[in-house]
């Protein structure tokens, strides 16, 4: 009993230690080897969006001395999501800096400085509130490298809640990702999962061009598993690849941000009904990666497009159009359904926010619509 007892302190302290160390990682495999004994490999940890993000922050402040962060109560209160938690105190007034309540102002210092070589991350309290600087993200920002004929990049960063929250009504809750996607000059990303969160908004920080980084409130405390390579201080998602999230055959669903879960939630319930879903999780708005998209469709021969945003001039709009446009149309056995916000502005009262967004049932109704089933 002494002898299993000691030998399960081993293997204990050998499993607190080896994602630290590559030495107590070999130490612990001698002694398996010894004990004749064979270990699962440990499961991935689990992070929250709002740790994800944080340790993107972290690591990029530390890795280059020209990234800052600025916004509203980043600094000394942690920022209003906790996502700049312990950064004030660990890089000081310089690095991490709070700024009054004036969008256009704090916005245009921030563009400045990346005019002038700095890699400034621009928080939004939420990108509704990007309204009142939206002359200087795309007219400043995403227009100057340009005209400039690539002689003043920006490389800037601005990152904020987007789309919609719970009980914040119609000025709190908007999807702002067809706005920016619009717009030649900017890069938009759309992180889901924790892994997302971070490699793009590291990937982002280190991008010469302008980049909007557009996350979910309601995923910040969702935890999420991130694999080993994610926690690496190098890990990166390149910024224009999406990621197939789930393999099907009858159906390709395509989302971003939050309505991502719920792609994966309808594909459960279609799965039970033997119609499996093909979910793609896009990650980037623009440049967006169509080449994934038309490989799906050439093989699903079915698409819905899923978001949280209004439907006219949306992501699925565009989606759509570019699979018509596109060498996959051919492959298409029934026209593309979208699934959209409410075309209205956000109604306060819960039960008819709730009719605002996409639910899971409403993907689950539209693939049963383009599978005639």
């Amino acid at each position: 009993m002494a002898a299993a007892a000691a030998t399960l302190r081993h293997l204990a302290l050998g499993a607190r230690l080896a994602p630290h160390s590559s030495g107590a990682r070999a130490r612990l495999q001698r002694l398996q080897q010894r004990r004749g004994l064979r270990l699962s490999a440990p499961a991935a940890i689990q992070v929250t969006v709002r740790d994800a993000l944080n340790q993107a922050l972290d690591e990029e402040l530390e890795r280059d001395e020209r990234v800052f962060l600025l916004g509203e109560e980043v600094a000394q209160y942690d920022g209003a999501y906790k996502i700049s938690r312990g950064l004030w105190k660990k890089y000081g007034d310089k690095r991490v800096i709070d700024t009054p309540i004036s969008e256009m102002g704090f916005t245009g210092i921030a563009v400045g400085a990346a005019m002038a070589g700095l890699r400034p991350v621009c928080e939004f309290m939420t990108f509704n509130f990007s309204m009142q600087a939206i002359d200087q993200v795309i007219n400043s920002a995403a227009k100057t490298c340009y005209m400039s004929a690539g002689s003043i990049p920006v490389p800037i960063v601005f990152r904020g809640p987007n789309g919609a929250s719970a009980g914040v009504a119609a000025q709190h809750s908007q999807c702002f990702a067809a706005w920016y996607g619009h717009c030649p000059g900017l890069k938009v990303v759309s992180p889901w999962s924790s892994e997302d969160a971070k490699g793009l908004l590291k990937a982002s920080i280190r991008d010469d061009n302008p980049v909007v980084v557009l996350e979910s409130e309601l995923l910040y405390g969702v935890p999420f598993e991130m694999s080993e390579q994610a926690q690496s201080k190098e890990f990166v998602i390149p910024i224009g690849k999406a990621k197939i999230e789930k393999q099907g055959t009858h159906v390709t669903l395509v989302a971003h941000s939050r309505p991502v879960g719920h792609c994966l939630e309808a594909a459960a319930v279609l799965s039970k009904e033997g119609v499996e879903c093909e979910v793609i999780n896009l990650r980037t708005i623009r440049p967006m990666d169509m080449e994934t998209v038309e490989a799906s469709v050439a093989k699903t021969n079915h698409l819905v497009t899923v978001e949280g945003g209004w439907p006219q001039f949306g992501v699925g709009a565009e989606i759509c159009a570019r699979i018509m446009e596109g060498p996959a149309f051919n492959y298409l056995d029934a026209p593309a359904v979208r699934v959209t916000g409410a075309d209205v502005p956000m109604p306060y009262a819960k039960i008819l926010e709730d009719n605002s967004i996409p639910q899971v049932k409403d993907i689950v109704f539209a693939v049963k619509k383009t599978l005639n089933i």
